[in-house]
């Protein structure tokens, strides 16, 4: 009887283990990046996606935890399983689809050109012919600009940190920074350092490089993680916390991820 009790412990212990495992939710991050994930004073992990990614994981029952890596290596840490799902304001592109899969559209954010005020600079290959545009590593700004702008004449040079891209900006060595709207406000211009710089005309459109929504990048097949997070995902569009965490984190920009992949 007590062999039969520790058997039963055993398996006990067994499923718990199992259960545990099936929760359990590593995201990849990274976290240079505000408003949408960065560090605090504290160093403690903050912004839109970081709050949305734990709403998510309280709507679907996960326990979440947070792996920080570079933006152009989240890809392949994936693939590497060193992470579960990448949450980093990742659009869902025809590109990146061919190596992973995504979840559902959760939110849109247009991508904008930052130059210095007065400048009478365009988001064109014309008017920014001569000129020297600085983007994140492995973003879908990067690709956008070295498709349309660079054969043009434009310098692209690309960044492993967006806030490095700024500082270039405002030491002069760079003319301007292709980025997500949300991403150049709250994280450049609204601070001092972005002071007498300002977006340059409307949003570029590309949907084949620019995406139709940001997901949450998965393994190739993991159809059951999917599944799950496309229903937590579903209702935290449906409860109003996306729109209330928008609001809270970029006023005033419609993040309704209208377009389906």
């Amino acid at each position: 009887m007590k062999k039969l009790n520790a058997l039963f412990i055993a398996l006990g212990m067994i499923a718990s283990a199992q259960t545990l495992a099936q929760t359990s939710l590593r995201y990849g991050v990274e976290s240079q990046y505000p408003p949408f994930e960065s560090r605090n004073a504290h160093g403690e992990l903050e912004g839109f996606d970081i709050e949305l990614g734990n709403a998510i994981c309280k709507t679907g029952h996960f326990s979440c935890s947070w792996v920080e890596s570079s933006f152009d290596a989240l890809i392949p840490a994936l693939q590497a399983k060193k992470f579960d799902a990448i949450n980093s304001a990742m659009n869902i592109t025809e590109a990146r689809a061919k190596s992973i899969d995504f979840t559902k559209p959760i939110y849109r954010i247009p991508s904008m050109l930052i130059v210095k005020a007065g400048e009478k600079l365009q988001p064109t290959a014309e008017a920014l012919k001569g000129k020297s545009v600085g983007v994140l590593q492995g973003s879908i700004q990067e690709t956008y600009a070295k498709k349309h702008w660079e054969p043009q004449g434009v310098t692209v040079t690309s960044y492993q940190d967006q806030n490095q891209v700024y500082n270039d900006m405002v030491a002069g060595r760079l003319d301007g920074t292709l980025v997500m709207s949300a991403a150049g406000q709250s994280g450049f211009l609204d601070k001092p350092q972005g002071k007498g710089f300002a977006f340059a005309g409307g949003p570029v459109e590309d949907d084949a490089i620019l995406g139709t929504g940001i997901g949450y990048g998965l393994r190739k097949g993991d159809s059951q993680l999917k599944t799950a997070l496309d229903e937590a995902i579903s209702t935290v569009q449906a409860d109003g916390t996306v729109t209330r965490l928008a609001a809270k984190y970029f006023p005033g920009i419609d993040v309704t991820a209208s377009k389906q992949p």
